[in-house]
């Protein structure tokens, strides 16, 4: 069963991105909104992220606002294909 994994907090004040990854099977997907848009930049922050095996999301209004370049294996989306996302996936966590 896949599920999309949403992450909306900054990889530099939390774990969740740390636990998230942990738990990714093999079907899953993991969409960075708001300040988790910064683990999917490309920068050194981002690096360890884009070199996993996941499907990566970002969504492009935040990675914009932040003025952030999306790194190598992200795929940058707006807000009608993340509804299309979600409903993808058979199942949605999102990492409150």
């Amino acid at each position: 069963m896949s599920t999309l994994h949403l992450l909306s907090h900054s990889p530099f004040t939390d774990s969740r991105l740390a636990s998230c990854l942990r738990l990714l099977g093999p079907d899953d997907g993991v969409l960075l909104t708001g300040d988790a848009v910064y683990a999917g930049a490309d920068s050194q922050v981002g690096a360890p992220l884009q070199q996993a095996a996941i499907r990566l999301y970002a969504l492009g209004e935040d990675v914009h606002a932040r003025g952030l370049t999306p790194g190598t294996g992200v795929t940058v989306i707006d807000y009608p294909e993340f509804v299309e996302l979600t409903l993808a996936y058979d199942k949605v966590n999102s990492w409150l």
